[in-house]
């Protein structure tokens, strides 16, 4: 690899952004194409596809291969509350792949014994969130029901663009939430992507099943992250 592409590449993957390391086959040069990057025609297209997917390919273009090696952040889950949804949202979130960490400046609920192997943080969201920013391959799940701790957090994930955003909650309380975060200055469109009541809707009752309800919903706003960045797009247009 040119010494060049694997420097940029290696920014990127500290910076938490998608790339693809593209190579023509033909002539074996070497270019990085990060996420969001203008490419025309059906190179373009097969790049897109692949961040999508995030898988690797061989893409053959006008009669001329190119190998796309895709480069994405590893997902992560960011939760905002040390409640009982969060412990058993915590071994789900780690077999399906997810780097997952758990804020709350709740210390009675934020301790190593309630969450043994979990990056724990008992700070207030907005303290934690200024050194681990959030980014477009974050989920965020607010489930403290506490607008003092939920409120600045879901203002910071819905402008960093991040592909979940959850709260829990009765439709009365968005309701309410809705109302706040307007007056933090967030527009109905950036409101319009918290998923609120929590969740896929399956008849979730229990804390456990209320877990696999939102794991469920992080995985498939992951899958569709491609139509979320077009809402995001439209919304910022």
């Amino acid at each position: 690899m040119d010494p060049y592409c694997l420097k940029k590449l290696n920014e990127e993957r500290r910076a938490r952004r998608a790339a693809v390391l593209l190579t023509d086959l033909g002539d074996g040069r070497d270019r990085v194409i990060k996420e969001g990057d203008p490419v025309a025609g059906l190179l373009g297209d097969a790049i897109r596809q692949a961040f999508l997917s995030g898988k690797s390919m061989i893409a053959e273009i006008e009669g001329r291969p190119f190998f796309l090696n895709v480069h994405l952040p590893p997902p992560r889950l960011v939760v905002i509350g040390a409640v009982h949804i969060s412990q058993a949202l915590a071994p789900m979130a780690k077999i399906a792949g997810y780097d997952m960490e758990i804020i709350d400046p709740r210390t009675a609920f934020a301790t190593p014994e309630r969450f043994p192997g979990v990056k724990l943080f008992a700070e207030w969201p907005q303290e934690v969130l200024e050194t681990r920013p959030l980014d477009p391959y974050t989920a965020v799940a607010v489930v403290t029901h506490d607008p003092k701790i939920d409120d600045q957090a879901l203002e910071r994930a819905l402008t960093a663009g991040c592909f979940y955003v959850g709260a829990l909650g009765s439709r009365k309380t968005h309701a309410k939430r809705v109302d706040r975060l307007k007056a933090l200055g967030l527009s109905d469109g950036q409101i319009g992507l918290i998923h609120s009541p929590i969740g896929l809707d399956i008849g979730a009752a229990s804390p456990a099943e209320i877990a696999v309800a939102v794991m469920g919903e992080v995985i498939k706003a992951f899958r569709a992250r491609g139509l979320q960045a077009t809402r995001q797009l439209e919304i910022t247009a």
